[in-house]
């Protein structure tokens, strides 16, 4: 039976890491809630049985977290979209998510973050905008008072989790890679742990269970 005593709202359900995230919570007994833009992934989650909002990320979307307690913020404009939008998605709306999380009184808000938003001048990327934006996005939560989990994933690739990371750098730059379902993994284990808040951890694909690799 679920607890009713705690619910996770996940912001950007509808993408790859936020619809295994989801299914990861609702397997053990976790309450959620999906926030999705439209009718049809609405309906795909409810026919699974997870309660879902409808929002617009451009617009106004407070009323998702009534009743939540935590948030995770996995949303982004995507790699087919003009820098505006990533402007308006990976910054503006997380900051907005922010200012809704600090009214609503939510204890744990995860932001899902990138390699490289620490100083978007690291990397020579064609995705600085997108660094740019989440490191002021990072700055922004760190610096609102709300109790949070940055997470730095290496690139996101598609292969099957292993449960196995590492959260010091590969020597190899091919090696800076994670599996989306291990991501989920690290979200999840970020909310069960009150040890994870306050932390800003940039992880990969290595060696060690989870649990391992944070137990400090």
């Amino acid at each position: 039976m679920k607890s009713k005593n705690k619910k996770t709202l996940v912001i950007g359900a509808g993408g790859q890491i936020g619809k295994i995230l989801i299914e990861q919570l609702e397997n053990k007994g976790s309450s959620v809630v999906a926030l999705v833009r439209s009718e049809s992934k609405a309906q795909k989650f409810a026919d699974l049985g997870v309660e879902t909002v409808i929002a617009d990320l451009e617009g106004d979307f407070e009323h998702a977290f009534k009743g939540c307690d935590s948030v995770v913020f996995t949303a982004g404009s995507g790699g087919s979209t003009g820098d505006d939008k990533t402007l308006l998605i990976d910054l503006w709306a997380a900051a907005k998510a922010i200012d809704y999380a600090k009214k609503n009184n939510i204890q744990h808000f995860v932001m899902v973050s990138g390699l490289g938003a620490a100083n978007p001048d690291e990397f020579v990327t064609e995705i600085k905008p997108y660094l740019v934006a989440k490191h002021f996005a990072d700055r922004y939560l760190m610096e609102s008072g709300l109790p949070y989990t940055i997470l730095r994933p290496g690139s996101l690739i598609n292969d099957n989790g292993t449960g196995l990371i590492r959260t010091s750098r590969p020597a190899k730059f091919s090696d800076l890679i994670i599996p989306r379902e291990d991501v989920a993994s690290v979200i999840n284990y970020s909310l069960s742990n009150n040890k994870m808040k306050g932390k800003v951890v940039e992880f990969f694909s290595g060696n060690e269970s989870i649990d391992t690799v944070f137990d400090i």
